[in-house]
């Protein structure tokens, strides 16, 4: 009979830690019922601090925001939030550090632009498509097909994307005060030719004003004509065929570069064209010594620049705007494969897509301190505040959940988000949107090569010198480099995607 009584006791035991175990979850995640979207309080859910990394300057006022986006969480998903900026100029490095070491955290901000692509190859983040299904459910009506298209890597899910322009636009953001004193028409501007005019006429009129300034100009003009693969290989803008062409052999790329060298022999270009930014670029505006920042664009990002910098600036396109794979993948949110509960990492990204509340906490940090509403969703700094005195500067709206839920400022249109939807149904698409290239067949030939584009690319990019002289270089060198052998790769891979489209 004991023996019996024992044989029982067993059972029972062993029932109720197969019942433990089992409520556990997968890969360790915290009880959630199967419906959980991260949209109401489930009183099953454990504690659980979910850490967000992302690049950007801590601002001062971290900590206070940190703890109200707390409080929220904790009655909507339990969680508690830990925002960890890290200054651009580190991120590489501390992020690289982050990873090798294996260290804990739960949701990392990625690009096409900053290594999403190398860092999937190396199994960072989770694939993401069954814990969108089971705790993410808001996410596909609001980000839509093509936005989750252009962000996957293989067929496979790996980050979920800002819901913001879908595509750049591309030109100029201009100082007013310049623009309204010389009586500038920029209604009708439309392409670099016409830009020329306003440069020539701030070269002879103002001196210690740079005309322009930006080293991403070149860039900016290379995104709105090619969907770029590698190693100058892309698909030009247009093309009604799958196929990559070789830029350096292109006549509108070493028209284009030709131009940049007249541009430079002008004296239109500021000193430090190699390294210089936007965040320069502004701040020279500020300081009265730069009229042009060269600047992808979207509907209201002169506003934006505007309140963020102090300085009035107004944006002229010249070219219409543009959609490739890394656009579509031009800021995203991917769930790090050292997250101790990936399905709450999921459920507060649901909630950074539907919940605004929680959204303009993270942007705009607390009402009454950091700004003040002025109607239901727009809003103004509080008395005695300003751009230069705010304590919880906007981190970077564009990185984070759905931006169409971002409050406006009152300076900005009140139909900003009419803009932008209208801005996304005219965007054109390249023919290869949702193609990404797996360098694993040639990355030793990509080293190569991307020593090679060191050696010539910035010199080019800087108008210094003949195009056509460098150009000739760089394609010898190149050749010993193994650019025969990416080039068949890339062709290779783009046929076999083009299969899968049909």
């Amino acid at each position: 009979m004991k023996k019996a009584h024992y044989l029982v006791l067993i059972f029972m035991l062993c029932g109720i830690l197969a019942l433990t175990g089992c409520s556990k979850g997968a890969a360790g995640t915290t009880p959630t019922p199967a419906d959980q979207t991260g949209n109401n309080s489930d009183s099953s859910l454990s504690p659980y601090k979910i850490t967000l990394v992302y690049p950007a300057t801590a601002p001062k006022d971290l900590l206070l925001v940190q703890e109200e986006m707390s409080k929220y969480l904790t009655e909507k998903i339990n969680a508690t939030i830990e925002l960890k900026p890290i200054e651009w100029a580190s991120w590489d490095d501390k992020t690289n550090l982050m990873k090798i070491s294996n260290e804990p955290f739960d949701l990392m901000f990625t690009a096409s632009w900053f290594s999403y692509a190398k860092d999937v190859a190396k199994g960072q983040y989770l694939e993401l498509d069954d814990l969108m299904a089971q705790y993410g459910k808001d996410i596909p009506g609001i980000l839509g097909e093509e936005f989750i298209k252009g962000s996957r890597i293989g067929g496979k899910l790996y980050a979920l994307p800002t819901k913001k322009e879908f595509g750049q636009g591309f030109g100029f953001l201009l100082d007013k005060k310049l623009v309204d004193k010389y009586k500038f028409d920029i209604s009708g501007v439309k392409t670099l030719e016409d830009m020329e005019a306003m440069f020539k006429t701030i070269k002879d009129n103002e001196p210690g004003v740079t005309p322009i300034v930006s080293s991403k100009f070149t860039n900016i003009w290379d995104a709105a004509n090619y969907d770029y693969i590698v190693a100058n290989l892309a698909v030009p803008r247009g093309s009604k065929e799958l196929k990559a062409v070789d830029t350096l052999e292109d006549p509108k790329f070493i028209d284009f570069y030709k131009r940049m060298h007249q541009w430079n022999q002008n004296g239109w270009f500021d000193k430090d064209i190699l390294t210089s930014d936007a965040d320069q670029g502004m701040n020279m505006i500020k300081a009265g010594k730069a009229f042009a920042v060269a600047q992808s664009l979207k509907p209201g990002k002169d506003k934006e620049m505007s309140i963020s910098s102090g300085v009035e600036v107004v944006q002229v396109e010249t070219a219409e705007p543009f959609t490739t794979t890394g656009d579509a993948q031009g800021a995203m949110l991917g769930i790090s494969r050292t997250s101790k509960d990936p399905a709450r990492a999921m459920m507060f990204l649901n909630l950074l897509y539907s919940d605004p509340k929680l959204l303009n906490m993270l942007y705009w940090g607390i009402e009454g301190k950091h700004y003040v509403k002025k109607s239901d969703n727009v809003i103004d700094y509080p008395e005695g505040v300003n751009a230069d005195t705010q304590g919880y500067p906007n981190p970077g709206g564009w990185m984070f959940g759905n931006q169409f839920n971002s409050y406006l400022w009152v300076n900005e249109d009140p139909n900003k988000w009419e803009e932008f939807k209208k801005f996304n149904e005219r965007t054109e698409h390249s023919i290869a949107l949702g193609f990404a290239f797996n360098q694993e067949p040639v990355k030793s030939e990509m080293a190569s090569l991307a020593n090679v584009e060191k050696e010539f690319g910035a010199t080019l990019k800087s108008g210094a010198v003949d195009p056509e002289k460098i150009i000739a270089k760089w394609k010898e060198k190149r050749k010993s480099a193994g650019f025969d052998k990416v080039k068949a790769e890339v062709e290779r891979q783009l046929a076999e995607w083009a299969e899968t489209q049909k």
